[in-house]
């Protein structure tokens, strides 16, 4: 037994032997036994306080950070609501015909760039010709009888005509004037802009600049008077309606002229700016939310009409630093930051917020326009300040 514990010994001082010989040996023996032996990861020194960090370059955490500077704005009165962009109607018109015919010639395509009176179709319209042809007719029907009128007037002096014939002709004359305001009101209701004809082709032009939208015209089209829909649309595409549903208990606190910031799913991180320029007329007793109407700049052209976009009423005074919630660190009643004071420092700071939205919160206290915060990785450097408060303790 005492043999048996006197060989167990030994092989166990000689194991402890070979280890010390290995790491006499040198890095480069122990990457030739353990080649698969991944390098440690560099870990944060503490900064003067223990709430600051600081990696140097080239650490793994900093691949897990990122940091943004984030910027003062207006403070919206609640969380984004649901909105519509469509056309500005003060800025869009939609061209139909008022005569029946047929269109012969087609200028434009969707989506080209117009000029007010630029021609869009020319329509051959049978209709509008006979108008035209009566209009002709009464007109000169009225310079006959003018003449007639003038000649009987002429010989009333020497009584060479007897005063019944003078009171037929000035009654004729009144007669064919009537006939031609007639005719005339009637090519003015046929074609109603006074556009411009070449026989009894009707050429319809763009009332405005803008862009061809929509065009549900074909060559040899069939048009005439109640189609259902438009044969062009042309609108500016740098103004547009924002439509917002604004639920029932939000409608008191809205103005006229109030700012609305707008976010769209195509552009993020971006926002737009429009005003509120009419107030929900009519509850939906279905969704309790009124439709609220704003203007908004589309100097850029980027945004297009019916786009589902987020509206966020925006308060008359008062501004906060729009802070992603993924950068806030909630420890019992207190909210904290990180603050990227420099390549790969961080120091934590108390915050205080004027709202908390689902995405977005903004901070009215702790944060200037311009920091730079952490928005990925802040449980990240939570968690390692955390564990250095314990160790040390």
């Amino acid at each position: 037994m005492n043999r048996k514990l006197v060989v167990l010994g030994a092989l166990a001082l000689a194991a402890a032997g070979g280890v010390v010989l290995w790491m006499m040996a040198g890095p480069t023996a122990a990457n030739n036994l353990l080649p698969a032996v991944a390098a440690a990861p560099v870990l944060p020194s503490n900064g003067p306080a223990n709430d600051s960090l600081r990696y140097p370059p080239g650490s793994p955490q900093l691949a897990m950070i990122h940091a943004e500077p984030l910027r003062l704005s207006a403070v919206p009165l609640a969380e984004a609501l649901s909105a519509r962009l469509a056309y500005d109607e003060d800025a869009t018109a939609r061209v139909s015909v008022s005569v029946a015919g047929r269109i012969v010639a087609l200028k434009v395509a969707p989506g080209d760039h117009v000029k007010a009176g630029q021609v869009l179709a020319e329509i051959d319209s049978p209709d509008f010709g006979t108008a035209l042809a009566d209009l002709q007719k009464a007109r000169a029907d009225e310079a006959h009888k003018r003449l007639v009128l003038e000649r009987a007037q002429s010989l009333q002096p020497e009584e060479a005509i007897a005063a019944k014939e003078i009171e037929s002709a000035r009654a004729d004359g009144l007669q064919a004037k009537a006939e031609t305001a007639r005719a005339e009101q009637r090519v003015k209701n046929l074609n109603p802009r006074g556009l411009p004809v070449q026989g009894q082709r009707l050429v319809l032009t763009s009332p405005l600049d803008g862009v061809v939208s929509e065009r549900n015209a074909n060559p040899g089209l069939e048009v005439a008077p109640g189609m259902a829909a438009p044969l062009f649309v042309v609108t500016d595409p740098r103004r547009l309606w924002l439509m917002i549903d604004m639920p029932e208990k939000l409608i008191p606190r809205v103005r006229l002229g109030s700012d609305v910031a707008v976010e769209s799913d195509a552009y993020p991180g971006q926002r737009f700016v429009a005003k509120v320029v009419q107030l929900g007329q009519l509850l939906d007793p279905n969704t309790r939310r009124a439709v609220v109407r704003a203007r908004l700049d589309n100097a850029t052209g980027r945004l297009l009409p019916e786009m589902y976009v987020r509206a966020l009423l925006l308060q008359d005074s008062g501004q906060g630093v729009a802070v992603p919630n993924s950068a806030l660190v909630n420890r019992g009643l207190y909210t904290y930051v990180f603050v990227q004071s420099a390549d790969g420092s961080f120091k934590r700071r108390e915050v205080k917020l004027l709202t908390r939205g689902s995405e977005t919160s903004f901070v009215g206290e702790g944060l200037k326009d311009g920091e730079a915060v952490v928005v990925t990785g802040a449980l990240l450097l939570d968690a390692e300040i955390s564990s250095r408060a314990e160790a040390k303790s």
